[in-house]
């Protein structure tokens, strides 16, 4: 009988996404036993019922002994607090990765909860989700032929990082390598800038007067663009703070964008909209296609 890829995986955090890298690895038979760790029992129990995890702990240290994956799909601002539960039950051949969406704050709570970095640990973030959050909305499709970033940190091991890209593998990802900086950049542009976009406008039509005449004749497209601001807003909030500076950098450019057409449209410019429209359905259309 041959080996699985993850004999024992610990996923803290079981979720949307944990939940569904658990049924995505069992699904490939990728893995022997899954244990679950959090705070909350009945979330756990949930999960367990569901077929998610094998069974559950709801204290860090007993979750992880002897597991040699380990998954934090946690808010950003637990992380430095389960690095800190894992230093001191940490071996060699345990592989830490996580799913957080700005890998800097990752890496500075991993420096500030280890001593010394540990050689197993590769961050990493899964392109994939819904609006939707909770075990129950886990499935094992969520990262067929989706992205992976995974960002290794200089004191990575090779074993480390192979292990990691052949678990998202497993579920059907494609595995890209970039820089924690350049992963920053991009996801504050691509990721954390629209979710802060569909939040403020929902928030800034809820506190119009006409709000209720305004939702009652939304139509499909801003039910479309929308749809992200029922997102988690703890996750988003610890997102926005610990990716602020290209996320600010980010809001700050649209800004501009946004001021120039605006003064467009008082103007009359139609060549200005014009050309604005004409680049981005260009864009849109190309990215679709791709």
């Amino acid at each position: 009988m041959s080996q699985q890829l993850i004999n024992k995986l610990c996923i803290i955090g079981v979720g949307l996404i944990g939940g569904s890298l658990a049924r995505a690895l069992k699904k490939s038979d990728a893995v022997g036993e899954v244990v679950g760790a959090g705070r909350d029992v009945t979330h756990l129990e949930k999960a367990k019922a569901l077929g998610v995890i094998d069974r559950f702990e709801t204290d860090i240290t007993l979750a992880v002994k002897g597991c040699d994956m380990v998954v934090l799909a946690v808010p950003l601002g637990a992380m430095q607090s389960i690095f800190e539960k894992i230093s001191v039950v940490i071996t060699d051949d345990m592989v830490i990765t996580d799913v957080g969406s700005a890998k800097g704050s990752v890496v500075r709570a991993a420096q500030s909860a280890f001593k010394t970095l540990p050689k197993t640990l590769v961050p990493g973030h899964p392109i994939a989700g819904t609006e939707k959050s909770g075990v129950e909305a886990s499935f094992a499709e969520l990262y067929e032929n989706r992205r992976i970033i995974i960002t290794p940190l200089e004191s990575s091991s090779d074993y480390a990082v192979s292990k990691v890209i052949s678990m998202w593998q497993a579920c059907g990802a494609d595995v890209v390598e970039t820089t924690i900086e350049h992963h920053d950049e991009v996801l504050a542009a691509t990721s954390h800038l629209p979710h802060m976009l569909a939040f403020s406008l929902v928030d800034t039509l809820a506190k119009m007067d006409a709000k209720n005449e305004i939702f009652e004749f939304a139509a499909g497209g801003f039910r479309d663009f929308t749809r992200i601001a029922s997102s988690d807003p703890d996750m988003w909030r610890d997102i926005c703070l610990a990716n602020g500076n290209a996320l600010v950098a980010m809001i700050e450019k649209f800004s501009d964008d946004l001021q120039q057409l605006s003064k467009a449209i008082e103007k009359n410019d139609s060549v200005y909209l014009k050309d604005v429209f004409s680049r981005a359905k260009k864009a849109r259309d190309e990215f679709c296609d791709n």
